[in-house]
């Protein structure tokens, strides 16, 4: 399977028989005029069999950069049927004080070609709630915001990647060159097990090493 970060919590995930795209963000203008730097390129990633929004917010929920009819899931906590199979939507929050400060959240957990996927999308309760983490079983790829401020930082991701133990965890969410918010995500490397850099937006999970604890995947900034 061949993962894709597009920048802040997108990510295209892709098989030769399906693919699937999580949190796209479109125009970013209203970030600008509040004197947020946010400067991903533009995304442009084709027909997909799935598209995921885990919330409403801008940078995370533009369907329309997303071409063709994908069958679509938005903010959908529940068990779905789609074109992957079923898909595990978790209820959450975006913030430590039960959703009044920021609204829902939606962790979105599927397989795709014999791995199993969760999605934190924007996550930013104080923990993983012990039912929230038996809903989302056994996983071997987990996305994890880690760069604080709207969301759970560096401590609160190390602490689910612990708990949920998957092969691998990609952080996301975090400060880079093109965005002038959030933290980086040097102190969550700084508590993982293991680091694998790599040096594209794009991987291959088959190429990934296995074993270890958690190995924490850091593809390039696009």
């Amino acid at each position: 399977m061949q993962v894709e970060w597009y920048g802040q919590s997108a990510f295209a995930l892709r098989t030769p028989d399906a693919s699937v795209f999580i949190d796209p963000f479109g125009d970013v203008a209203a970030l600008s005029a509040r004197g947020i730097v946010f400067e991903y390129p533009p995304i442009e990633a084709g027909e997909v069999d799935l598209l995921l929004v885990t919330h409403e917010h801008l940078d995370h929920n533009a369907v329309e950069v997303i071409a063709g009819e994908p069958a679509t899931l938005r903010a959908t906590a529940g068990r779905h049927e789609s074109p992957l199979g079923e898909v595990i939507g978790v209820a959450s929050e975006h913030d430590p004080a039960a959703g009044t400060e920021r609204g829902p959240n939606t962790i979105f957990a599927f397989e795709l070609d014999g791995v199993r996927v969760a999605h934190f999308g924007d996550f930013g309760q104080s923990a993983l709630r012990p039912e929230q983490a038996a809903a989302l079983g056994e996983v071997d790829l987990v996305f994890l915001p880690v760069g604080g401020g709207p969301t759970i930082g560096a401590e609160g991701a190390a602490a689910i990647a612990r708990e949920l133990a998957p092969r691998w965890v990609v952080p996301m969410h975090y400060r880079t060159p093109r965005v002038g918010f959030l933290e980086t995500e040097q102190e969550f490397l700084h508590l993982s097990d293991r680091v694998e850099r790599i040096e594209a937006p794009r991987f291959e999970t088959a190429d990934l090493p296995v074993g270890g604890g958690p190995i924490a995947v850091v593809p390039a900034a696009p």
